[in-house]
């Protein structure tokens, strides 16, 4: 009996390997729209596309992002401002995008853009705070989506959106998780939806790893805002050993667990656009595959424990 289950499953996990490896024929004929080129992962992965014959059209932020790219890559890459935030600099992108694609359509949009400061305990932060990081992570993305899935339709293509292993189990207070987690909602129920028109979704979950927008500096000086403006009574409960044990905490988090190869991530990222499988979930980097997720499925009373063994205690604690 064990023989034959184990031939079962020896026999099922090559079958998944070859279908896994299968691409795609004929990306030099294929559109891609990346959002949030600037630098990190999107301007990685903006690079290697653009290298395999892929039509890439990366949105970036600032003029300096558009013309940086440009300079850096082949003819065939074109770059345009997109700020994910406003609704008319979508619309303009789209409408570009349009233009550049005509009748074969899109076959990949990447929502890449993100930002990940401010962050900190909740009672430190206002309801701007999560604002300035959800109208990027989540609403930002959701508007991209909806705008551009016209021309994702019409070529049959891929949705690839970036969350993270921080939206399955949330280590800091503030917007990025709760953006994150955001995304694979809306990810999850796009995808049903979209399957039925031929449209592939899938979900790249990071781990840590070192970014323009998740920087030692940004967050040091982040943290510093938030306690400086708390009144009194909320400093005096936490008090200053907590805060600088919190800085501590993140500069070890950034030094020691940050990942600085990008290519873990773009490696799902080009995955999902060029397998003929796409899978539906990524988890990339090591920390991502063997301690966030596992962690997140684990009893909440064990993750919480392990998880108050990284972050300090407040000075009134009545644990």
């Amino acid at each position: 009996m064990w023989v034959y289950l184990l031939t079962t499953v020896f026999l099922l996990a090559i079958g998944w390997f070859i279908r896994d490896r299968q691409k795609i024929r004929n990306v030099k004929d294929k559109y891609v729209f990346i959002t949030g080129c600037d630098s990190g992962f999107g301007n990685h992965l903006a690079k290697r596309l653009d290298r395999q014959g892929f039509h890439v059209l990366a949105g970036c932020l600032t003029q300096k992002g558009v013309d940086t790219l440009q300079r850096s890559s082949s003819s065939k890459l074109k770059a345009v401002l997109l700020d994910v935030t406003d609704h008319s600099s979508i619309q303009k992108a789209a409408d570009w995008a349009q233009a550049e694609v005509g009748e074969k359509g899109l076959w990949g949009l990447v929502n890449n853009a993100g930002r990940a400061i401010p962050i900190g305990p909740m009672e430190w932060l206002v309801m701007e705070d999560y604002f300035k990081v959800l109208n990027v992570n989540l609403i930002g993305l959701m508007e991209v989506t909806l705008t551009f899935l016209p021309l994702v339709k019409k070529a049959r293509g891929r949705i690839v959106n970036v969350a993270s292993v921080m939206g399955r189990i949330s280590l800091a207070g503030g917007g990025y998780c709760l953006s994150k987690c955001g995304v694979e909602s809306f990810s999850d129920s796009l995808r049903r939806s979209m399957n039925y028109f031929g449209v592939r979704v899938s979900i790249i979950e990071p781990g840590f790893f070192k970014t323009a927008v998740a920087n030692l500096e940004g967050i040091e000086n982040s943290l510093q805002h938030l306690w400086d403006r708390l009144t009194p009574e909320v400093r005096e409960s936490y008090g200053q050993k907590y805060f600088e044990k919190y800085v501590q905490v993140q500069r070890f988090s950034m030094n020691m667990l940050c990942d600085g190869d990008l290519s873990k991530v773009t490696n799902s990222m080009e995955h999902a656009l060029t397998a003929s499988y796409p899978r539906t979930r990524y988890a990339a980097g090591w920390d991502a595959k063997l301690f966030w997720i596992p962690l997140s499925y684990m009893p909440t009373v064990l993750s919480d424990f392990m998880l108050a063994l990284l972050l300090p205690k407040p000075a009134h604690s009545v644990q």
